[in-house]
């Protein structure tokens, strides 16, 4: 299938490594024009190096006005942006007795705000352009809570109800808005956790952990010109793991 790529212009955040660094491998593979950008400058410049990315940036989504510097970089360089995939770091592990009011207004920036940014500062240009794909990259815990990622559990499920309320207002432009859902996949904050790999399997119908590589094949897919009529939608791609949806 021609995904219809070629040519367009994407940034892809948090993608020094794990699901971010696959979903930009992919785009690249399609044709995509493809920068990226992580908070550590020695990472994201050596991903860029590996994968072939056209420009790798230094983007700290926790501090304020963040996500819309860098959009704005970008469309200095580049004119347009079509294409825009949020992919922020998972928050710190906590209960909620133990999460300080700090912790909850870092990771409010980190995860809310700096997405909103972003989306403020490309849709102009999507608009202007009547073409767009703004993807959101949460957590199978946006839609069933897993212990002790309390954070998690509460923004990340604003955020597919700020992506459903978008996509309604934006979908005439021809922009599409929607959230991936990845479950327990083999990366970096996986061992950050330390969740014993067999302990997971177990919870998992298909007795595995996922692959960056399968999510960031439908992530692609969601980016296409074929995929112009999904619009709204929060996909899981777990093995299976989400019960209740």
């Amino acid at each position: 299938m021609d995904f219809g790529l070629k040519g367009k212009r994407a940034l892809v955040v948090g993608a020094s490594g794990g699901l971010g660094r696959a979903i930009a491998r992919s785009l690249i593979g399609e044709g995509v024009q493809t920068a990226i950008c992580s908070r550590d400058q020695s990472r994201i410049q050596a991903a860029a190096k590996e994968i072939g990315a056209a420009l790798g940036l230094v983007c700290d989504l926790s501090e304020p006005g963040a996500g819309r510097a860098v959009i704005d970089k970008l469309l200095a360089a580049w004119g347009t942006l079509d294409i825009l995939v949020m992919n922020t770091g998972g928050p710190p592990k906590g209960n909620f007795a133990e999460i300080t009011d700090a912790q909850w207004q870092a990771s409010f920036q980190n995860l809310w705000l700096g997405a909103v940014d972003a989306f403020k500062a490309v849709l102009p240009s999507m608009q202007k352009g009547h073409w767009g794909r703004l993807l959101l990259v949460t957590s199978a815990a946006a839609r069933e809570p897993m212990a002790s990622l309390t954070i998690s559990n509460g923004l990340r499920a604003g955020l597919t109800g700020l992506a459903k309320s978008l996509s309604q207002e934006v979908a005439r432009n021809g922009i599409t808005v929607n959230c991936l859902l990845p479950g327990y996949t083999d990366t970096e904050r996986l061992r950050e956790l330390g969740i014993a790999a067999e302990k997971i399997t177990a919870l998992i119908p298909a007795g595995r952990l996922g692959k960056p590589e399968e999510l960031a094949a439908l992530a692609a897919f969601l980016c296409s010109e074929p995929a112009a009529y999904i619009t709204g939608q929060t996909i899981a791609v777990d093995g299976g793991y989400l019960r209740a949806h």
